[in-house]
């Protein structure tokens, strides 16, 4: 049930899966499957510092979740700039032209820099693991969230990618771009907005 649950959190609309389906649509599955690589490595990222106790470690010190919020809040306003500046232009950038370790980069930027995914880590090892819970257990739950992770983001990309649908995206290409831009900026704002609930 835990993993049914994390796999519907991780897949629900949100900026890694907006990204991951932007990058597919746009420059096919190679671009998918490196964007959906690099969220999966900021989401690994995080899945470790919580099972070494950053999550609590920034809760004691809200400063340091304030810095990671104000870092994701502005890389995510910058992705709405862009994905306006394409709408308003037309045509925009070929995700053909940007390269997997560019892409891989800017899908863990997206992860990294959203400071509600240690928490996330955090709290569903404090759901999932009886307390007093050993080290093994801790990376045995980690491991089995990680795969999950890679079913629903890598399964993004390889959805989106799907002929159909990227001939669709083109032909209403400065529409999604307007859509990514105002869903990019919504993100933007709700982690602007967003409380530290201690």
């Amino acid at each position: 049930m835990i993993l049914i649950g994390w796999a519907v959190a991780g897949g629900s609309p949100g900026p890694a899966t907006l990204a991951i389906s932007g990058a597919a649509m746009g420059g096919g599955r190679a671009a998918g499957l490196a964007m959906a690589a690099g969220v999966v490595a900021g989401s690994a990222s995080w899945g470790v510092a919580a099972g070494l106790g950053m999550s609590a470690l920034m809760l004691a010190n809200a400063w340091i979740f304030e810095i990671i919020r104000y870092l994701g809040a502005g890389y995510l306003l910058y992705l709405a700039v862009k994905s306006l500046r394409s709408a308003l232009k037309g045509g925009g950038l070929d995700m053909r032209s940007v390269s997997v370790e560019r892409l891989f980069v800017k899908g863990f930027l997206i992860h990294i820099t959203n400071p509600k995914a240690i928490l996330a880590w955090g709290a569903i090892y404090a759901i999932a693991l009886p307390a007093g819970a050993g080290a093994a257990q801790v990376w045995q739950l980690f491991g089995l969230l990680i795969v999950t992770s890679m079913f629903v983001f890598f399964g993004y990309g390889i959805l989106f990618s799907n002929p159909a649908i990227v001939r669709g995206y083109t032909a209403a290409k400065r529409w999604f771009d307007g859509i990514f831009a105002a869903l990019f900026g919504a993100a933007s704002l709700k982690i602007l907005t967003a409380r530290l609930e201690v």
